[in-house]
């Protein structure tokens, strides 16, 4: 199948218009317009990021080249498609270095939509829930700041209105998806968490509604009354999550709702908590089990009732043997009785057991 011969000459011209970009020396000065706003182009591109005047200026030029576009010419829709694609290209050059610019825009500046179409991208660009949580919540914190810089500058009522806005709507974001995500998957410290930082922002707004135009101090009220409930909700949640039922099924701007009732514990919870089992001290050991670690003190005199024949006094002379009298006349020779050894008593080594006698 053959190729119809305007597309082709229109290749061929966007094929030729390509390499003078690239460098190649022109025929003739076909081109002249195109190159020169090429050339220009990158004059910018090499200069840095363009200032306020540097922009407007850029602007009229193309809007006065695609003006003089439209005039009849033999190559209207050449010049018009190459005009195109060099202002698709600046836009494409200048997105970024407006997205960086507005980085520190303000409500009611004129880059505070870039600003808040780059947090749009950045939310599409992630796709685990409790992150995308975080990401709300974390610019919710970053409206809080602008009100801030906003009550310094002394700014108009409407920027106020957009901040607030903008705050509540993230706010309620980030609430719904991550208390959609404790209550899926557990996670106590998680509300504690979004507990603890409701009430450093409400305490933030607070200290700015004093500073704020009388007008926008209603809007401040309503925020700080919103900031309260999420700081509700979090303990109503946090008391349900070891129970079989922790939501009653509905929502409203804040999220799933809290169940009511009787608390029937699920111990499959992961924030159940089951109590350790503590088992209770043996009151005696049995015989013949090892001892205890406890060394009875050396300085207690036993006191124990031995079971044993009774010791004479350790160290003291032993009672005189009284010989039982004889028939015979003759009497016995004297003899010498030695005395028994000492009896050594030691004390029990577990109590409740008798002493330990040697000898």
């Amino acid at each position: 199948m053959g190729v119809p011969g305007w597309f082709a000459r229109e290749r061929a011209d966007g094929d030729r218009f390509a390499d003078l970009v690239d460098g190649t020396p022109p025929q003739d000065d076909e081109f002249e317009l195109e190159l020169a706003l090429v050339g220009g182009l990158r004059e910018l591109g090499a200069g840095g990021a363009p200032d306020a005047e540097t922009r407007k200026r850029i602007r009229d030029e193309i809007a006065g080249r695609l003006a003089e576009a439209e005039a009849p010419s033999k190559r209207r829709g050449h010049t018009i498609a190459n005009l195109s694609a060099a202002a698709v290209a600046l836009f494409l050059a200048l997105g970024g270095i407006t997205l960086l610019l507005s980085r520190d825009a303000l409500p009611g500046d004129p880059l505070y939509g870039i600003k808040r179409a780059g947090e749009s991208a950045a939310l599409g660009l992630t796709f685990d829930e409790q992150d995308k949580a975080k990401k709300h919540l974390e610019f919710a914190t970053n409206r809080v700041g602008e009100l801030d810089e906003l009550t310094r500058q002394g700014a108009s009522t409407g920027a106020y209105f957009t901040g607030l806005a903008d705050f509540e709507t993230d706010l309620r974001a980030g609430v719904t998806q991550l208390t959609a995500v404790v209550t899926d998957q557990g996670g106590q410290s998680r509300l504690a968490e979004l507990s603890s930082w409701a009430r450093q922002q409400s305490d933030r707004l607070g200290l700015q509604v004093g500073n704020a135009p009388a007008e926008a101090r209603d809007k401040f009220a309503a925020a700080r009354v919103l900031l309260d409930k999420v700081q509700a909700r979090t303990t109503d949640l946090g008391s349900r999550l070891v129970c079989y039922t922790i939501t009653t099924g509905t929502s409203d701007d804040l999220g799933a709702l809290p169940a009511a009732g009787d608390c029937v514990r699920d111990p499959g919870s992961p924030n159940a908590v089951v109590p350790p089992v503590i088992s209770p001290a043996p009151s005696s050991a049995p015989t013949g089990s090892p001892s205890p670690t406890s060394v009875p003190p050396t300085s207690n005199v036993d006191t124990a009732t031995p079971t044993g024949p009774l010791a004479p006094p350790t160290g003291g002379t032993p009672p005189p043997v009284v010989a039982t009298p004889t028939q015979t006349k003759t009497p016995p020779p004297p003899t010498t009785t030695t005395p028994p050894p000492p009896l050594i008593s030691i004390p029990p080594l577990i109590p409740g057991l008798p002493p330990i006698i040697i000898g």
